[in-house]
């Protein structure tokens, strides 16, 4: 804290100028500092600048990034069980068909060749399924072939433990809702399609003249009823990846709006106050200029006592 004092006929120690002097140093340390925040636009450059909201910004900002990594892993379950649902409503507009196909075989009108032709219809659309199963794909890995599992990093907890969301498509998973929990929908050596027991889609290509099989008119029932449990056993795992859909994309809308929070919160405390900064400039500048005049006057003060030695 500078005194203004008097003894000014002291001149070894010019007192006034030093005060002047240390006055131009603030300044000027006070012009660079708010030249910076206005260069860089932040109040906080460095840990000197506000220790505690220093600590403060690095650890929202740590944050921030693994809630940005785990939006990105949202996304990609997400579009993972889009890609599974959208397959899964394909083979079930196609079980649809080899029912409406078998539906049709059961008319009186229908003679032995027209069930044939019928059945060899109904099994390329089988074919079309294992199509299907082979082409949902994601990232290299087939998904609904029975096989697919998966864990996606979700979010993070206060103590930075990882929230994590598994989407398990393997055949045997409970969850999937099937009473057999079998769900299997290849059709290639397959003999429990959808996990309906003995319901084998391969033995449409068996059907001939001479043996009808699974169209034979006593076995017409059995399929149907076979074909229409096989078709919900698909729809419950269709919902089944509906409720991670709808609970992935909640999760997003909360990780976006975390993070619009958090980059809130570190600007509030980082950001600087152009306007203020604008203002605490000139000031600091104001004052440069006056001490760069004060230390002009006090070097010139010990001129007036050398008219004493001058005599």
């Amino acid at each position: 804290m500078p005194f203004a004092t008097g003894g000014n006929a002291r001149i070894r120690t010019n007192i006034p100028a030093e005060n002047a002097y240390n006055s131009l140093e603030i300044s000027n340390r006070e012009i660079s500092l708010r030249q910076l925040r206005l260069s860089t636009g932040k109040r906080i450059n460095n840990a000197s600048d506000d220790i505690a909201s220093y600590i403060t910004t690095r650890a929202l900002a740590s944050r921030n990034g693994s809630l940005k990594a785990a939006l990105n892993t949202v996304g990609d379950a997400f579009n993972i069980t889009n890609i599974a649902m959208d397959s899964l409503d394909n083979i079930s507009s196609l079980i649809i068909k080899i029912k409406d196909a078998v539906t049709q075989s059961a008319s009186g009108a229908m003679g032995t060749d027209e069930k044939v032709a019928l059945a060899k219809s109904a099994f390329r659309l089988a074919q079309q399924i294992q199509t299907v199963v082979d082409s949902t794909v994601f990232s290299g890995r087939q998904l609904i072939n029975g096989s697919f599992t998966a864990n996606f990093f979700i979010g993070i907890t206060y103590s930075n433990t990882l929230i994590t969301l598994t989407v398990d498509l393997t055949t045997s998973n409970p969850e999937l809702n099937v009473e057999s929990n079998n769900f299997n929908v290849n059709t290639t050596s397959n003999s429990n399609f959808a996990g309906i027991s003995n319901l084998n889609l391969q033995s449409l290509n068996d059907v001939s003249s001479t043996d009808l099989g699974i169209f034979a008119d006593n076995m017409m029932s059995s399929t149907l009823t076979s074909l229409a449990r096989a078709l919900d056993n698909v729809t419950k795992v269709g919902a089944y990846l509906g409720g991670f859909a709808t609970r992935l994309n909640s999760q997003e809308e909360l990780i976006k709006s975390q993070i619009v929070n958090y980059n809130s919160a570190i600007s509030r405390l980082e950001d600087a106050d152009v306007a203020k900064e604008q203002l605490e400039l000139i000031k600091a500048q104001f004052l440069q200029q006056t001490s760069l005049i004060s230390l002009s006057q006090a070097n010139q003060n010990p001129n007036a006592f050398l008219q004493l030695i001058r005599g």
